[in-house]
């Protein structure tokens, strides 16, 4: 597949996790603007464990697909960005308009990022298994973990948002895979 490809799914699944996205911020509003990092962190973990633990078992007793799981880490993660974007002084209630605005501003991004990165790694990922994608998720995650329990500081990594960006995409590239098979592609 071209890059060009590689753009237009990604836009696809980005429009997907979007639009449940704003049909939750249409139910429940903006609250997710009460979670702190770590709480964002967990909330992905869960997701993120979730799958892993179906993969290995290889059943699932819940009704919630490993789709909606990682569509739930991709909007999570942009959550978090969206965050640290946002002054923590400033009101928790977005408007619907401001808060699609913030995804769109991360999402966007976010999408930026990837287009250098799979440049200069071939689409690598289109070679990866889900298995693991998960897997680099949880690393991601304890490695956020541990940045926030060192008070932000990292003395050679990247930083969090950095590690946040990069869930999102393996949580992208997962769907994009995911969707391939069901089309098959």
């Amino acid at each position: 597949m071209q890059m060009q490809d590689t753009q237009v799914q990604y836009k696809e699944v980005i429009k997907k996790c979007k639009d449940l996205y704003m049909k939750k911020a249409t139910d429940y509003g903006t609250s997710w603007r009460v979670f702190r990092p770590i709480s964002i962190v967990d909330q992905i973990y869960i997701k993120a464990w979730r799958i892993r633990q179906i993969q290995e078992k290889g059943i699932q007793k819940i009704a919630d697909t490993i789709e909606s799981e990682f569509i739930g880490i991709v909007n999570y993660g942009v959550i978090a960005l969206i965050q640290f974007e946002i002054d923590e002084k400033e009101p928790f209630e977005l408007s619907i308009g401001e808060a699609k605005r913030w995804y769109e501003k991360e999402a966007q991004e976010i999408e930026n990022l990837m287009v250098k990165k799979n440049h200069d790694y071939g689409e690598a990922w289109r070679d990866m298994s889900q298995q693991s994608f998960v897997d680099l998720i949880l690393v991601k995650l304890l490695r956020i973990k541990q940045i926030l329990a060192n008070d932000g500081q990292t003395t050679v990594s990247e930083g969090i948002e950095a590690n946040f960006i990069d869930i999102v995409n393996y949580g992208v590239f997962a769907l994009i895979k995911m969707s391939e098979i069901e089309n098959n592609i």
